[in-house]
C-alpha cells in the first residue's frame, strides 16, 4: 500500500524529532569536547568495500546487505555500517597526510535486512566515532570514555561496559587452534551457522545467540590466556587507564570479533532493561582494516551506537526532556488588510532572530489565541482594523494578559529589551 512505509522502517514525526535533535546535539557536544570532527559519507558504496571492510563470512555480508546493480551494471550496497566508508574516505582523500590520529564522528542512517523488532529496524541510525593512526592504548581509553560520556550526559544509568582483547594475527592462531580443539567433538550439535563458522570464523561461535551453542561453548579457552606479550601489555595498560578515569568495566571473554583485521581491544556497552537488544554500543580496534582496504598498515579504533536503542533506553528511564522550543511571537491578523501588516512584522521578527509564526487559516481571534497558547508563544501581536488604520499592532503578553498598542519599531524595541508589561 502506498500509505504504508516499507517493513522495518519508521517515520520520525515532528513530535519525536525534537528528542532526536536533543540526542544528536548531545553527541555533537561530546565530540566537540573531545576534539572529534564530523565526517559525512554517502549512504551507498561499492559492494566490494563492505566485502573487504566487514568480511565475507559475517552475517551482515552473507544475509543482511541491501545490494543491487545500478544502471551502469556496478554492484552497489546501502551502507550496513560506516567504519569501512570512513576508511575509504581516509584513503581516497589522503587524510593520513595530516597530523595523526584522524579523529572523526558521524551520524546517519544504515541499512540491514533483518527481522524487525524493538530497537531493530532495516533502516536504523548510528552515531559513531573513529580514530585512525594511533596504536597507543590511551586512544582506546579515550574512545571508550567518550562513549560513556555520551550516555552519562544523557543521564542514562544501569549501563554496563564489557571489555575483552581479541589478540592479533600473531597470537590469535594459537587461540583459534585451542578453540577448535575444544569444539571439535561438539561440532555436530552446533547450529548450522556455527558449523559453517568452525573452519572459517570459529571465534564467532562464542558470540552465537543460540542457547544450545552457548551451552556447548561454555568453558571454552579464553583469548586472554593466549595473548602475546604486546597484546597482553596493551590490554593491561588499557585497564589501568580506564581505572584511572574511574570507568567501571567487566571482563567478558565471549566478546569477540571474528576477522583478522580486528585486533586487541573489543568492548560493548549494554543496557539490560532492553532485553535481547541490550547492546547500545559496540566498538573495538581494527589495526588491519586500512591495509585490507588498500592502504598502508595503520592502526584504528572506533565504536557505533544505535540511536533507536538509545531512544528506547531514554524512554524507559523517563529521560526525554521537553525541549525549550517556545515561540517568541505569534502574529494574529484579522482580515486581509491586516495580513499585509502582519506578514511585514513576521518577516522583520524572523530577520532579527526571533522565533515567530502567524495564522494562515483565517481563524477567529479566539481560535488564533488558542493556537498561540498551543505554540507556547510569549507574545501575541494582534492586528485588527484599528491597528491597520494606525499602522500599529496590539502586543499582548501571554503570561500576564496585559496588552499595549504600539508601532512596529516599538514592538522590536520591546522584544529586544525583554521588557515585561
Amino acid at each position: 500500500m502506498l500509505t504504508t512505509g516499507p517493513r522495518g522502517t519508521k517515520d520520525i514525526l515532528p513530535d519525536s524529532s525534537k528528542y532526536w535533535r536533543y540526542v544528536e546535539e548531545t553527541a555533537r557536544e561530546v565530540c566537540r569536547m573531545n576534539a572529534y570532527q564530523e565526517i559525512r559519507t554517502p549512504v551507498f558504496e561499492h559492494t566490494e568495500l563492505f566485502l573487504r571492510g566487514i568480511g565475507e563470512t559475517t552475517d551482515i555480508v552473507e544475509k543482511e546487505m541491501y545490494t543491487f546493480n545500478d544502471r551502469g551494471g556496478r554492484s552497489i550496497t546501502l551502507r550496513p555500517e560506516n567504519t569501512a566508508a570512513v576508511v575509504r574516505a581516509y584513503l581516497e582523500h589522503k587524510l593520513y597526510a595530516g597530523q595523526p590520529p584522524l579523529k572523526v564522528f558521524y551520524m546517519g542512517p544504515m541499512f540491514r535486512y533483518d527481522r524487525p523488532q524493538a530497537g531493530r529496524f532495516r533502516q536504523f541510525h548510528q552515531f559513531g566515532v573513529e580514530a585512525i593512526g594511533a596504536a597507543d592504548p590511551v586512544i582506546d581509553a579515550e574512545i571508550i570514555t567518550l562513549a560513556m560520556q555520551f550516555f552519562q550526559k544523557l543521564g542514562l544509568s544501569e549501563l554496563k561496559l564489557f571489555l575483552n582483547s581479541v589478540g592479533c594475527p600473531k597470537c590469535r592462531p594459537v587461540y583459534r587452534q585451542k578453540l577448535q580443539a575444544f569444539l571439535r567433538d561438539k561440532l555436530a550439535h552446533l547450529c548450522k551457522d556455527c558449523q559453517s563458522r568452525f573452519e572459517r570464523n570459529p571465534l564467532r561461535i562464542l558470540d552465537c545467540k543460540n542457547e544450545t551453542c552457548a551451552q556447548l561453548s561454555a568453558g571454552a579457552p579464553q583469548m586472554t590466556d593466549c595473548l602475546c606479550e604486546e597484546c597482553s601489555g596493551h590490554f593491561t595498560q588499557l585497564k589501568e587507564l580506564l581505572t584511572a578515569a574511574e570507568i567501571q568495566y567487566s571482563l567478558n571473554p565471549r566478546l569477540v570479533r571474528g576477522l583478522d583485521y580486528y585486533t586487541k581491544t573489543a568492548f560493548e556497552i549494554q543496557y539490560a532493561p532492553l532485553g535481547a537488544q541490550s547492546a547500545v554500543c559496540g566498538g573495538g580496534r581494527y589495526d588491519g582494516l586500512v591495509e585490507e582496504c588498500g592502504g598502508q598498515p595503520t592502526p584504528g579504533i572506533g565504536f557505533a551506537i544505535g540511536l533507536e536503542r538509545v531512544m528506547l533506553a531514554l524512554e524507559k528511564q523517563n529521560l526525554l526532556p521537553e525541549p525549550a522550543e517556545k515561540l517568541d511571537v505569534f502574529v494574529a491578523p484579522l482580515g486581509t488588510p491586516a495580513q499585509l501588516l502582519g506578514f511585514k512584522l513576521l518577516t522583520r521578527l524572523r530577520q532579527d532572530g526571533f522565533t515567530a509564526d502567524m495564522d494562515f487559516m483565517n481563524r477567529s481571534l479566539k481560535g488564533q489565541m488558542k493556537q498561540a497558547n498551543k505554540l507556547s508563544a510569549r507574545f501575541a501581536a494582534i492586528i485588527g482594523e484599528e491597528e491597520v488604520a494606525a499602522n500599529q499592532v496590539m502586543l499582548k503578553d501571554m503570561h500576564t494578559g496585559e496588552q499595549q498598542r504600539m508601532t512596529l519599531p516599538e514592538v522590536m524595541k520591546t522584544l529586544n529589551m525583554g521588557v515585561e508589561f
